[in-house]
C-alpha cells in the first residue's frame, strides 16, 4: 500500500453530494484522526467565490447533516483551514492553470481527485488536469455514477478516462459497497463454515433482492426521466449486491481476487430476449397515493407530462454457471415504496424428507430462511424448526427466529456514512470496494439485453398507486413459481 494522498480535489464542490456526504465524510475521518497530516482539500465549482464564503457553506452544510453529538466547533474550525476553493469549468484552460498553482510543490504526495459531476464532463475535466500537469503515477481519479447509459456510452466514458490513467489509477465509486452491512455480506459467507457448504443450488430454492424507496423524484427531474429504475438503481447498486452474494470464495481479500470473482457472476447472467422479458420482467411507475400515512401525487404529474421512464421494476434472472445453475434470482427495485428497505433473502430449499409426518396430520414443516436486512435496520435472521413444547406423542414444529441485530450487536461503535471507508480508500489506493471496468461492462452487457427486449416487446409501464410494492404483475412474477416476496 502507497502513502495516501495528501491532497483531496473535489468537483462538483457545491452540489448536494458534497454538502450531504463528503464534506461530512471528510470531517468525520478528520475528527477520528485518519487523514495525512497537512491534508489540503481543493474545492471546485462553476461557480466564483471566495475560499472564505465556500468555507461557510461548507460549515453549515456540517451543522446541517452531521448528527448533533459530531459536531464540535474546535473540529469544524481545524476543518475550515484544510478547504481551498478554486472555481473551474471544464472548457477554460486557464482556470485549470490556476488550479495547478494552487496544488503547486503538493503533488508528489499525491492526489485524489473526486469527480462529482455530470458524466459529460468526466473526459473534459480529465483532459484539463492532464493538460494543467496534473496527472503523475501517485494521481488516483474516482467517478460517481452513472458510468454511461448503456453499454456503448459507457465504453466511450472508460475510454476517456483510460486514455488518460492507469486502471489501478481509476476508482469508480458504486456508494452501496461502502455500506458496514454490504462488506458484512463477505465476512458472513467467507467468514462462518456453516454457509459456504449450502450456499449453491442443491440447498437454495431462490433468492431475493429487494431495495425499496418511499421517495419520488426528489429534485431529480432532469436526471430521472429517460433513465428510469433499471439503469438508475439495477445496473450499479442490484447487480453488484447479486455479484458479492453469488461469486465464488475469492483467493484472498484484496482487489484483484474479489474482484475477478465478481466479474465471473456478472458475465455469467443470462441475457433477455423479447420473449423471456414479457415472462421475466415487469415495469411499472407510480401513481398517485398514500405513503407512510402521507398523500402524494403521481410520477406524470410531478414530471409535469407523461412519460414511459419506469419507476418500479421487478426482474427474474438466472445465473449459468455450476454453483447457481436453475436457482431463480428475484430482483426489485421501485419508488413510492410503502417502506425504505434493502434486504436479500435466501429461501433454502425443503427437507428432502420429513421424519415427522403421521397419517392425518401435517408436519408444520416449513423450508429455512435467512433474511440479510441492510437498511434502515441492519440484522440477519434465521428461520428455523424447532419443536413446540408438550407431551403429545405427534411432535409439533413451528418455525423460530435466530435474530441478529449488528446495530445492537455493536451499539457501542459509531455507523459510518458510507463515504467515509470509500474517501479512506480513496486515499490509500485500495481498490478492493470499487468497481472495475470490466464490471460495468458485464453489468451493461446484461441490462442491454432487458432494455433492447423492452423496445422489441414495445413494453409499457404497469402503473401502481404509490405506496404498494409495484404493479400486481410484479406478484405474479414470483407467485407464479410458487414463492412469494417477502414484504
Amino acid at each position: 500500500m502507497t502513502e495516501p494522498s495528501a491532497t483531496f480535489l473535489l468537483f462538483g464542490a457545491t452540489g448536494d453530494l458534497a454538502r450531504r456526504m463528503i464534506f461530512p465524510s471528510l470531517y468525520n475521518l478528520l475528527a477520528d484522526g485518519l487523514l495525512p497530516d497537512d491534508f489540503l482539500i481543493v474545492a471546485s465549482g462553476r461557480s466564483e467565490m471566495s475560499d472564505d464564503a465556500f468555507r461557510e457553506e461548507v460549515c453549515a452544510a456540517l451543522r446541517q447533516f452531521l448528527p448533533a453529538d459530531r459536531y464540535d466547533d474546535e473540529v469544524a474550525s481545524q476543518f475550515r483551514t484544510m478547504i481551498g476553493y478554486q472555481p473551474v469549468d471544464a472548457a477554460k484552460p486557464d482556470q485549470f492553470a490556476a488550479l495547478a498553482q494552487r496544488i503547486d510543490g503538493r503533488l508528489e504526495r499525491g492526489l485524489s481527485v473526486y469527480l462529482s459531476t455530470p458524466p459529460s464532463l468526466f473526459a473534459p475535466t480529465a483532459q484539463g488536469l492532464a493538460d494543467a500537469g496534473l496527472i503523475a503515477a501517485n494521481t488516483r481519479i474516482a467517478m460517481e455514477k452513472p458510468i454511461g447509459k448503456d453499454l456503448a456510452s459507457s465504453k466511450q466514458v472508460n475510454d476517456g478516462i483510460g486514455a488518460l490513467f492507469a486502471e489501478d489509477q481509476i476508482f469508480r465509486v458504486d456508494h452501496y459497497l461502502g455500506k458496514e452491512t454490504v462488506q458484512n455480506l463477505l465476512a458472513l459467507r467467507f467468514g462462518n463454515v456453516m454457509f459456504e457448504p449450502l450456499w449453491n443450488t442443491g440447498a437454495i430454492d431462490h433468492v431475493q433482492i429487494t431495495v425499496g424507496e418511499t421517495v419520488g423524484l426528489e429534485g431529480r427531474v432532469s436526471y430521472y426521466d429517460g433513465v428510469g429504475a433499471l439503469r438508475d438503481m439495477v445496473q450499479n447498486h442490484i447487480l453488484q449486491i447479486l455479484s458479492i452474494i453469488t461469486m465464488e470464495p475469492p483467493a484472498r481479500m484484496d482487489p484483484t481476487a474479489v474482484r475477478d470473482e465478481k466479474v465471473k457472476v456478472l458475465r455469467s447472467l443470462r441475457p433477455m430476449t423479447a420473449e423471456t422479458v414479457k415472462t421475466n420482467s415487469v415495469r411499472g411507475q407510480y401513481t398517485p397515493g398514500a405513503v407512510q400515512g402521507e398523500i402524494v401525487t403521481g410520477y406524470a404529474d410531478e414530471l409535469g407530462q407523461p412519460s414511459d421512464t419506469e419507476t418500479f421494476v421487478a426482474l427474474k434472472a438466472y445465473i449459468d454457471n455450476w454453483r447457481w445453475q436453475g436457482v431463480p434470482f428475484y430482483l426489485r427495485t421501485g419508488k413510492r415504496m410503502p417502506a425504505r428497505q434493502s434486504e436479500i433473502l435466501i429461501q433454502f430449499k425443503p427437507v428432502r424428507h420429513s421424519i415427522f409426518w403421521r397419517a392425518g396430520h401435517g408436519t408444520g414443516l416449513e423450508p429455512n430462511t435467512l433474511i440479510i436486512r441492510l437498511q434502515p435496520e441492519e440484522y440477519i435472521r434465521l428461520l428455523i424448526m424447532s419443536k413446540r413444547p408438550g407431551l403429545e406423542r405427534q411432535v409439533h414444529l413451528e418455525e423460530v427466529t435466530l435474530d441478529v441485530s449488528l446495530t445492537a450487536a455493536f451499539a457501542g461503535q459509531r455507523r459510518r456514512i458510507a463515504y467515509e471507508r470509500l474517501i479512506l480508500d480513496l486515499l490509500a489506493g485500495d481498490q478492493t470496494l470499487f468497481v472495475r471496468r470490466d464490471e460495468v461492462e458485464a453489468q451493461w452487457t446484461w441490462i442491454d439485453s432487458i432494455i433492447d427486449g423492452w423496445k422489441e416487446a414495445n413494453m409499457k409501464v404497469a402503473p401502481y398507486s404509490s405506496g404498494n410494492w409495484g404493479p400486481s404483475s410484479a406478484i405474479a412474477l414470483i407467485e407464479r413459481d410458487g414463492a412469494s416476496w417477502h414484504d
